[in-house]
């Protein structure tokens, strides 16, 4: 008989390159057929118009969009997650349509936000609303109407048929 029989098994050296296959098989790291976290339709997805921007024309889409440059024309975003938020920078002379309005810039126009309008204290608006709910934060400047709408599906009502018209200057703590 011969002595190799009886040796005990001993594994071959591994290369580094083969060893480090071996252990990414073995560690947590989701498999190539995984989707990555970004890849899914996510309800925050938001788009932005940057300082230097300045667009003329009808803005629409479905996802919710922050403005810090200027845009004129008509912006209409439709969707669950459409939020149109005009930044401190931001400037826009525009008919603006979405689901949720958060004016912090100045706005100028006509606004439909089917669920709600929030006018922080350095934003300006000048223009009709119409929204179920409204939010004006002390320091803020609003000129125009104001049509609340109790539509449970976000429809907005005609706003020749029911516009309040409201004047209101910041209030102004010395």
């Amino acid at each position: 008989m011969s002595n190799t029989a009886k040796q005990p098994a001993v594994p071959e050296p591994v290369s580094k390159s083969s060893n480090a296959l071996n252990t990414s098989t073995q560690t947590a790291e989701p498999s190539p057929l995984a989707a990555p976290k970004y890849a899914t339709a996510s309800s925050m997805e938001q788009c932005s118009i940057g300082r230097s921007l300045i667009i003329k024309g009808d803005v629409s889409g479905s996802d919710s969009l922050f403005i810090d440059g200027r845009v004129e024309g008509t912006i209409s975003l439709s969707g669950n997650a459409t939020r149109v938020t005009v930044g401190k920078h931001g400037v826009v002379m525009a008919d603006l349509s979405a689901r949720e309005v958060v004016v912090m810039g100045k706005l100028h126009g006509s606004v439909v936000a089917s669920e709600r309008l929030d006018i922080r204290s350095e934003g300006s608006l000048t223009g009709d609303v119409i929204t179920q709910r409204i939010s004006i934060e002390e320091g803020a400047y609003f000129k125009g109407g104001i049509d609340i709408s109790r539509k449970s599906n976000g429809e907005a009502v005609d706003a020749a048929k029911s516009v309040k018209t409201v004047s209101m200057p910041a209030a102004r703590t010395v």
